[in-house]
């Protein structure tokens, strides 16, 4: 049982406004990448998906269970983005210290409604981990003042939010032992920095680690994996230590990659696990007087509402429990329409090598040994040799971490990346932004073809060069706007305008 009820007004008010600051980028991302990704003239627009939908479940209210979001209501480009640039909005009242239930369910609400129509470029574990931390937001935060201190803490609420934070862990802990050998042999993390999806400045550095060293890092991540969580649930020591090494662990994690905003929201989480008396040594004492003012009790009405939301809590996750136990473990799912209790994991599996698909686009009506060709170039994906990797998470660019997903199979399996090229071959303005370096803005190359390289960090000693690379072959051969096959793909999946 938690002490008093001004135990744990510095944790909320620090958990608060970390969240607040993760709902923040999360919905810049979405307000600077809809129109290309979602918009009605995007890659995969909402509008045509949520049709998709009702007549694949045979009715409105069907599919509305299935994918709850408040654009089933409409989805037109002007609400798109007026709900983002929202959510912007309200997460800055947020960060700046003014929370209260209301706001929070409206961020809540309008990022699981994203979600739900964000198709393949919203499928990760930390967008539903988001939408179930904001859940719980809900009831933590003060019922209707916005002031950060008003109100009583309910104190299970962070009980819930611990629990959270160990299937996070635990989960991730234990899909790594039933994914890939290279965990229990301990050799993953030879591979691991060089191939992650988007890696950083600092990824190299780490990479060329003695292997002693990175056998000693897959070790302390089963620890912190596999046996920290359990301390969540401990008496006040042990889990400010557990907090503590959780947020160690996740900190090294961010140095060495760029994985969007999931090792910050899971710093966010683990706050749960500290106290007043532990956080108020981080403040001038007379902030110490002034922030940890006596509360009024929680009423009843509040009580009676923690209690409904305890039993769904523990309800909902009788199946996640069943999937942690389970030998085929699920890494990232969800088993509610409102994923309010979903099981987590990330890199089951690690990649040896890493492969790359590089756009590439041509004005030349024919093609032959000179052809030149020019690469479209994305912000943050390995491209250019002598561009240094990017430091960009907790933002996510969208499209960058996608390309490294689709390396992994054939262009046919991905429709969005037939559209994409479909719109680069018509010069199409709308995914310009989705590149950093676009070489036919404002007219259309005659050709597209997709290139498939190796890459590896290059030896350290090459001044100015960040990779080296090892032509595999075509990923997609050379396409036009008059090859028929092509137009016959784009057409039966609704994309030729």
């Amino acid at each position: 049982m938690p002490g008093t009820d001004t135990s744990y007004q510095l944790t909320r008010f620090a958990f608060l406004r970390g969240l607040g600051l993760i709902y923040f980028v999360a919905f810049l991302s979405l307000a600077q990448q809809w129109q290309p990704l979602m918009g009605s003239n995007g890659l995969l627009p909402a509008g045509a998906f949520l049709t998709q939908v009702q007549h694949h479940f045979d009715s409105f209210a069907a599919g509305f269970w299935r994918l709850p979001s408040v654009f089933w209501f409409g989805a037109s480009d002007r609400l798109l983005g007026a709900c983002a640039w929202l959510g912007v909005g309200l997460s800055v009242l947020v960060v700046v210290g003014w929370a209260n239930a209301p706001l929070l369910a409206g961020l809540w609400l309008l990022y699981l409604s994203f979600v739900h129509i964000g198709q393949i470029f919203y499928g990760y574990g930390w967008e539903s981990l988001l939408c179930e931390t904001g859940f719980l937001a809900i009831f933590l935060a003060p019922a209707l003042s916005p002031k950060p201190f008003a109100g009583s803490v309910p104190w299970p609420v962070l009980v819930l939010l611990r629990w959270l934070c160990f299937r996070v862990m635990f989960g991730a802990g234990l899909i790594k032992l039933r994914g890939d050998g290279c965990w229990t042999d301990l050799s993953c993390l030879d591979y691991h920095y060089e191939t992650q999806p988007l890696p950083n400045p600092l990824s190299a550095f780490f990479h060329h680690l003695p292997a002693s060293v990175h056998r000693a890092g897959v070790l302390f991540n089963h620890f912190v994996e596999l046996l920290v969580p359990f301390g969540v649930f401990g008496p006040k020591g042990l889990r400010r230590v557990a907090g503590a090494l959780i947020i160690a662990f996740q900190l090294c994690l961010i140095l060495s990659g760029n994985l969007s905003f999931l090792n910050w929201l899971t710093i966010v989480i683990a706050q749960a696990c500290f106290d007043d008396q532990m956080l108020a040594r981080l403040l001038p004492p007379r902030w110490r007087a002034r922030n940890c003012t006596p509360a009024e009790p929680l009423s009843r009405a509040r009580r009676i509402v923690l209690g409904v939301l305890c039993t769904l809590i523990g309800c909902l996750s009788l199946e996640p429990i069943a999937n942690l136990l389970s030998p085929r473990q699920r890494m990232n799912a969800g088993f509610d329409p409102f994923g309010l209790v979903n099981t987590y994991g990330a890199f089951g599996s690690v990649t040896r090598a890493r492969n790359e698909i590089v756009l590439e686009g041509t004005t030349a009506s024919t093609i032959d040994q000179n052809t030149r060709w020019l690469a479209f170039e994305l912000p943050c994906k390995p491209g250019d040799l002598q561009r240094r990797p990017c430091l960009i998470a907790p933002y996510q660019y969208k499209l960058d971490w996608q390309m490294w997903f689709a390396a992994f199979g054939s262009a046919g399996r991905e429709p969005w990346l037939m559209h994409l090229v479909y719109k680069l071959l018509r010069g199409d303005p709308v995914v310009d932004p989705l590149f950093a370096v676009q070489p036919f803005r404002g007219h259309a190359p005659h050709y597209v073809r997709a290139r498939f390289y190796r890459y590896r960090f290059a030896d350290s000693g090459v001044p100015g060069v960040y990779w080296q690379r090892q032509l595999l072959g075509d990923y997609l051969r050379p396409l036009s706007l008059d090859d028929p096959a092509f137009l016959a793909y784009l057409e039966a999946r609704g994309f030729t305008e």
